[in-house]
């Protein structure tokens, strides 16, 4: 799924069919293999910038995996790397605009950190491939596999946290197969939550409208003071609680915290109901300072959560709390 058309292996002696007169690079034809692959050029673009900036705030995804993918680094199998494939590139980032993420991007100073590009990443030894490339691979893959979806902005967020998870397993037999099982557990999570992703769900009964649409509610049942402080203030759930849902909270906090929460999330049945629980919870939690906000500071403390004594522990109890009492 990610080999140029026609690139055989040299050592075969097969001879590169990748032009032919049926199917060659200028090829209109929608079946083409070329047309396909410039398609999925656009697609892997995207990719590409978003994995480049996965958790900033850590070395991890710049490092070099123990594990790379020998069939695609061995020299003589003559495959383009999908790094590779992007530096020669010369499609433009604008042609690709399939954005879920918030309609206002603040990013908190804890994960505030300069996106790395190709110039400030040191180049890997021959054969090597960073973390961030394997986590690429891993999307790449699953937006081949599922044409309906493709590749969403944000849902480099969503595997970053699986694969580091797998990726530093202080079991080594565990860890060489943290590619595999990173796809699988993604892909499954992805079933459940891929309707936040698609667009054309967001009114429906079950898209992203209608769950964050339950945050408000939950909290006009919890803090109806505090509910009618934001709905005075014109404060719409999507302001802020699209990205917490979108991306279950992995862009509001540093990485250990979104494991820790993502802990109590996935041991949770009811798992997408606890997710409103923790929302609102983070709500009631700054209620004092909402209180005494105007929209302006009201819209930066809900952009970029003030943690407390940085630790997400009083949010899950909160949490807890709030579902406990139904």
């Amino acid at each position: 799924m990610i080999i140029q058309p026609g690139i055989a292996k040299a050592k075969l002696g097969l001879s590169r069919e990748d032009v032919t007169l049926e199917d060659h690079p200028l090829n209109p034809n929608p079946d083409s293999r070329w047309n396909t692959y410039f398609k999925d050029n656009e697609v892997l673009l995207q990719i590409d910038k978003d994995v480049r900036r996965l958790c900033p705030d850590f070395s991890f995804f710049l490092n070099p995996t123990e594990y790379p993918c020998q069939l695609i680094m061995d020299p003589e199998n003559e495959y383009e790397t999908l790094r590779k494939r992007v530096e020669q590139t010369t499609l433009k980032s604008q042609t690709v605009a399939r954005n879920r993420s918030g309609l206002t991007n603040v990013s908190s100073p804890l994960k505030a950190s300069a996106s790395h590009s190709l110039s400030d990443i040191e180049p890997l030894p021959t054969g090597s491939e960073a973390h961030w490339e394997v986590v690429e691979r891993i999307l790449f893959i699953y937006a081949k596999l599922n044409p309906g979806i493709a590749y969403v902005q944000g849902m480099n967020e969503i595997v970053g946290p699986i694969y580091y998870t797998f990726a530093t397993n202080p079991n080594s037999a565990w860890r060489e197969h943290a590619e595999a099982d990173t796809f699988f557990c993604f892909t499954n999570l992805m079933a459940e939550i891929r309707d936040n992703f698609i667009k054309s769900l967001d009114d429906s009964q079950c898209g992203i409208t209608a769950k964050m649409e339950r945050v408000y509610s939950t909290l006009k049942e919890e803090d109806e003071e505090l509910y009618l402080r934001l709905q005075e203030q014109n404060i719409k759930p999507q302001f802020f609680a699209f990205r917490w849902l979108t991306l279950l909270l992995s862009q509001e906090f540093v990485l250990p915290d979104v494991i820790r929460i993502w802990d109590s999330l996935f041991a949770d049945e009811n798992r997408f109901d606890f997710l409103l629980k923790v929302s609102c919870a983070m709500l009631i939690l700054i209620r004092a300072q909402l209180l005494e906000g105007d929209f302006t500071v009201n819209m930066r403390l809900l952009q970029d959560y003030p943690l407390s004594d940085g630790d997400v522990l009083p949010i899950l109890k909160k949490a807890k709390e709030l579902q406990d009492s139904k």
